[in-house]
């Protein structure tokens, strides 16, 4: 029982880091968008991306039904997509999206619009 019981907790932790890797933090962000090295995707819906974003973001809900002409050439370009915070899941839909079009560098901003707002980052309207 307790051989089954470690290799299920190992299996676990496997799982979780794995799907750790696919997640971006705030401040690495940042420096992304600085540098210029990310397409950021918002899937809050157009009434929350226009009361505030992550600059450089297009709103999901405006463009997912043309997001191949949108999205960058390079599918090595780092794309990221976001939602509300750690417990909102929508961001799922823009990042299964740009999986499915062929880019490799698809992440995850587990904080949210709400995240980067409480590290008072800034945020564009509109």
């Amino acid at each position: 029982m307790k051989k089954i019981f470690a290799i299920l907790t190992c299996a676990f932790m496997a799982i979780g880091t794995a799907f750790a890797g696919d997640d971006i933090t705030i401040s690495e962000l940042e420096e992304a968008i600085k540098a210029k090295k990310v397409f950021v995707i918002d899937v809050n819906g157009t009434k929350s991306f226009d009361n505030g974003h992550i600059p450089t973001a297009i709103d999901f809900q405006k463009n997912k039904e043309e997001l191949a002409s949108v999205l960058p050439s390079d599918k090595d370009t780092l794309i990221v997509a976001y939602c509300g915070g750690p417990k909102c899941g929508a961001h799922a839909k823009a990042t299964k999206a740009a999986k499915k079009l062929g880019y490799t560098k698809v992440k995850h901003l587990s904080a949210g619009i709400s995240g980067w707002k409480e590290a008072e980052k800034e945020v564009e309207k509109g």
